[in-house]
């Protein structure tokens, strides 16, 4: 049985031969092949060192590559489950607009990605729009708008917490997959007073952020809740669950992130200060990154515009 870690002239012309039209063509596909076939291990005998050699490429650039394709799948997963989710508002809206829509999302997720890969992503994930069929008379509209809400809180002054919350959602990036963190900011002290880790972009993850803060709060506090329009926020599930515990809701209305700016910049800080904007190896350890994270935020970040104090200080001595 011809083994791979035989001599390269010991092997039969034939296979020579089809090695070395395959590493004209492609030598890292070649490899992946060889080394990763779909669904199978890997034969025995074979060497990533081996077949490098054979192929006329390096360990290190073999590692990349698988490294560069499995960054690409996740990347692809964002992709799809963005476009879902607009679907669900626009459910014909087209990929080239999908592609201008979504560029704040991506860009803010890390990802880069052209038009062509954008079809190509969509395409082997069969959400490319098929031709409808000819029209025919509909009794029934079914597609409604969810609601939106005024900007109450604009130039609101503040003199306590639980007066205004405010909620964004954000992406953590991991080897197996993206995470979406929800959170919810206390505007004037500044605590995460709730947030939740979820593994899609359902309003799901936002509610159960709501519920954690909601637990915390004091009998008789009905602060004002604002966020940007994103259907999470928008959806029935959510304002219903708002408007059951009495909370009045707020939104934006034009200047999305500035106002907004409070929320966008807890995202920042996490994953700028508290280590959440790597590439985790696992969610698992995501999920504990995130738990950390918010624990030292809210209990040992000192902050200028609180006078020095924490998070944590500041809402507890409001309370008092």
């Amino acid at each position: 049985m011809q083994r791979w870690s035989d001599p390269f002239w010991s092997w039969p012309v034939s296979e020579r031969v089809w090695m070395w039209q395959s590493s004209k063509k492609s030598g890292w596909a070649a490899a992946h092949k060889t080394l990763e076939p779909s669904g199978l291990r890997r034969p025995y005998g074979v060497k990533v060192s081996s077949v490098c050699q054979r192929l006329g490429m390096t360990r290190q650039n073999y590692y990349a590559r698988r490294q560069q394709r499995r960054r690409r799948a996740v990347d692809g997963e964002l992709v799809s489950q963005l476009v879902q989710r607009e679907r669900q508002l626009q459910p014909r809206l087209g990929t080239r607009k999908l592609y201008h829509l979504l560029q704040p999302e991506l860009k803010q997720a890390g990802v880069r990605l052209g038009r062509d890969r954008m079809f190509e992503e969509l395409r082997k994930r069969d959400l490319l729009l098929q031709p409808q069929p000819a029209p025919y008379p509909h009794t029934t509209q079914s597609y409604h708008n969810l609601p939106v809400f005024r900007n109450v809180i604009q130039d609101k002054e503040l003199k306590s917490a639980n007066e205004v919350w405010v909620s964004d959602l954000s992406y953590l990036r991991t080897v197996e997959g993206y995470l979406y963190l929800a959170l919810i900011t206390d505007k004037y002290s500044r605590k995460i007073v709730g947030w939740h880790v979820g593994d899609n972009l359902e309003a799901a993850g936002c509610v159960r952020a709501l519920e954690r803060a909601l637990a915390e709060l004091p009998e008789g506090r009905k602060p004002i809740h604002h966020s940007d329009q994103g259907s999470q926020y928008c959806c029935h599930e959510y304002v219903n669950r708002l408007q059951a515990h009495g909370l009045p809701i707020s939104m934006t209305e034009i200047n999305h992130c500035a106002e907004n700016a409070l929320a966008e910049r807890m995202n920042g800080i996490l994953k700028q200060e508290y280590g959440l904007g790597v590439e985790f190896p696992t969610k698992a350890i995501a999920h504990q990154a995130v738990q950390q994270g918010i624990a030292l935020y809210n209990t040992r970040r000192p902050h200028n515009s609180l006078g020095k104090r924490t998070p944590a200080q500041v809402h507890q001595a409001s309370l008092n």
